[in-house]
């Protein structure tokens, strides 16, 4: 079986007898004889336009969440380069000095990425001068979660770290045990208000106190089944999402669930595997599940109202919504654009060829992707 280095936020890591260790085993790795969808010609129904395009170095083995605060690009790669855009063009790049694993994280006044080592990095974002360095327990895999009053840092232990803003003093610190075989996760955390919601191995959301970091609930988006450890592994990779009162996860052989955001109150659950995550607007739920589908659901039941099968085993990214349109990245670095609707396709864009595996984020009233090959391409719809 071979194993695709591309999509390093699926694969598993474990410590069975505190010895060995299973850290390449892709859950999308498929026999020979399958194999991915063929794209057939489609005819575009919207016209995508590129705004700008930039260059972030490559990810290599990591994945690179690029951040967006109004028309500023914040951009990292495992090189050690960060990069701000303004409008496309560049405004600053400097060099941490070492290589970087997990970013970026940025307020507007803050820009913060992580490294294989465990040190967080805190710059300018006015002109990219280094304020600050903390250290954690393990390597920074995902984008902080950046406040004015707080930076909150996922680790590869799966632990929660919260720094001071102005200093990187550390304010608190969660964590919890963690079963013998889990995903590597990528996914950042994010921030609503009084809490940081993050998901975890063994199916688990949970909302953290920004004030002190104790567990304010915990929901139940999976249940680990089967016999095998490998069978049992039921992980939340992907960040949650939230919109009103009401927060929405979906685990790796789990399920998708919702949950009141003030009290964790499960609302609807429907069995469902995805390790790449989900997207909601004011409707729907929209999930890439790992078999290359995306789903739209209701999010206020749960029921189905389409599937889009025809992206079979194309890897495809976190689903992100605008125009009406659900974007997602494939393996092939291909962007395709559905109809919110009826989830038929609606238009494609290539990027550079290498995979889309970080979260698109919203730009302007578009959409923002980096690939692995460290290619920034800033999009909208005429």
């Amino acid at each position: 079986m071979k194993f695709r280095p591309a999509l390093l936020s699926l694969l598993l890591a474990a410590a069975l007898g505190g010895c060995s260790s299973l850290d390449k085993i892709n859950p999308f790795a498929s026999s020979s004889k399958v194999k991915m969808a063929e794209l057939d010609t489609i005819k575009p129904s919207v016209n995508v336009v590129s705004l700008w395009q930039g260059r972030a170095g490559k990810a290599e083995d990591y994945v690179f969440t690029p951040a967006v605060v109004d028309s500023s690009v914040y951009v990292a790669a495992n090189n050690g380069s960060v990069t701000r855009f303004d409008d496309g063009k560049q405004a600053w790049q400097v060099s941490a000095g070492q290589p970087l694993s997990g970013g970026v994280g940025s307020d507007g006044r803050l820009v913060v990425v992580g490294t294989p080592k465990g040190e967080i990095i805190a710059f300018d974002a006015k002109d990219g001068k280094q304020l600050w360095k903390a250290r954690a327990s393990s390597d920074i895999l995902a984008a902080a979660a950046v406040s004015a009053d707080i930076v909150v840092v996922r680790t590869g232990d799966n632990r929660l770290y919260g720094f001071d803003p102005a200093d990187g003093k550390r304010k608190w610190v969660y964590q919890r045990n963690n079963p013998a075989l889990s995903l590597r996760n990528a996914a950042p955390p994010v921030i609503s208000e009084r809490y940081v919601f993050a998901g975890f191995p063994g199916g688990k959301l949970v909302a953290v106190s920004l004030q002190n970091g104790a567990a304010v609930w915990e929901g139940t988006v999976a249940l680990p089944k089967g016999t095998t450890e490998l069978d049992r592994v039921a992980d939340i990779t992907s960040p949650p999402v939230f919109d009103g009162p009401q927060v929405c996860a979906v685990a790796y052989q789990g399920r998708v669930a919702c949950f009141d955001l003030t009290n964790g109150n499960l609302i609807w659950a429907r069995d469902m595997s995805s390790a790449s995550g989900l997207a909601m607007d004011s409707r729907n739920i929209y999930v890439a599940d790992d078999k290359g589908a995306v789903h739209a659901l209701d999010r206020f039941r749960g029921t189905s109202l389409w599937k889009q099968d025809k992206l079979f085993l194309r890897q495809l990214s976190m689903p992100r919504v605008a125009h009406g349109l659900v974007a997602v990245g494939d393996v092939k670095g291909v962007i395709h654009f559905l109809n919110r609707d009826d989830g038929s396709f609606s238009a494609r864009f290539t990027t550079d060829g290498t995979a889309v595996v970080a979260a698109p984020q919203s730009y302007g009233s578009g959409w923002l992707f980096q690939t692995q090959g460290g290619g920034v391409f800033a999009l909208d719809v005429q």
